[in-house]
């Protein structure tokens, strides 16, 4: 008899077990404008309690089929999104677009992966999600509290030379591959129907600006952006801005200064760690994260720039 309960209690906890695992958690999404849904992510490091999910993520909706733009930091997010939009539209999913290669943005991926559905991406991002891969597997483990494996990782199908645009039914989407700048494969998307860009990390809002590609490429790159006619742009970090091109005034300052401070300390016969301690400190106040990321910005300024006039 008490084996017989034993058994019926263990069934039943497995049971909660499995659908605990099975149920998502419900993606908080905004309607930013008619057909354009944001989930905004969190101003902190990734780690084991935010399981790397940090970014702005979403889609947007067309007559024909809908776009996600980046697909989250877990591939738990991914399934999330994936049952979000199946919440709020009938249509499909018929392309995925990851803006570049950082795991916040690429690691929701494999909950899309079906018939009918392309991976798009920057022509560099290919090659930088191989190179990547084994060590985003073995950093998810040890910092994010979840396996990966090569499978998470789907690289675009069809890859963006300079300009592509994108018919969803009723709605276009235009897509540019950016010079090095926040990466070395940033895209942006731009929907001239509600005049919305989605700058994704090559725009910050609040979160200090994080370059791991090239500085001087960044701020050629922002005045290609400045020239986009938006009325609003989603950063890829912070809260989606109205104010176009004026929102991305502050990044453009702390760039520009970083530039000017790392320059002065090169003239100055300085090593690297010595402009680490000075180079944009005068705007730490300004940002959020500051003193997780500015050296790291700082060292990869001086690397570039240390040689810029030989």
């Amino acid at each position: 008899m008490l084996a017989a309960l034993f058994r019926i209690a263990r069934t039943a906890l497995l049971g909660f077990w499995a659908g605990a695992a099975l149920a998502l958690p419900e993606l908080d999404l905004r309607e930013i404008a008619p057909g354009i849904f944001v989930h905004q992510g969190l101003y902190e490091l990734p780690d084991t309690h935010n399981r790397g999910e940090i970014a702005n993520i979403g889609f947007v909706a067309g007559e024909r089929c809908v776009a996600v733009i980046d697909s989250g930091g877990s591939p738990e997010q991914g399934r999330a999104l994936k049952a979000a939009i199946a919440a709020r539209t009938a249509v499909p999913v018929c392309y995925v677009i990851n803006t570049h290669v950082h795991p916040d943005h690429i690691y929701g991926n494999r909950a899309f992966k079906a018939p009918g559905v392309s991976f798009i991406g920057h022509h560099k991002l290919p090659q930088a999600m191989a190179m990547r891969a084994p060590y985003y597997i073995e950093k998810a483990t040890r910092d994010l509290g979840y396996t990966l494996t090569a499978e998470d990782f789907v690289p675009p199908e069809v890859t963006v030379q300079d300009r592509m645009e994108l018919d969803l039914g009723g709605r276009t989407l235009a897509l540019t591959a950016h010079g090095p700048a926040h990466t070395d494969n940033d895209l942006s998307i731009y929907d001239a129907k509600t005049g919305t860009l989605w700058a994704a990390d090559l725009l910050f809002i609040g979160h200090l600006p994080v370059v791991d590609g090239s500085l001087v490429g960044w701020l050629k790159e922002i005045q290609n952006l400045k020239a986009v006619p938006a009325k609003r742009a989603i950063p890829g970090h912070g809260p989606v801005i109205s104010d176009w091109p004026s929102a991305i005034a502050a990044e453009e300052r702390y760039l520009e200064q970083l530039a000017a401070d790392v320059r002065t300390a090169i003239k100055q016969h300085k090593t690297m760690e010595q402009a680490m301690d000075s180079a944009g400190t005068s705007m730490r106040n300004d940002w959020l994260l500051f003193d997780e990321f500015n050296k790291r910005n700082v060292s990869s300024a001086f690397a570039a720039l240390e040689w810029e006039d030989d």
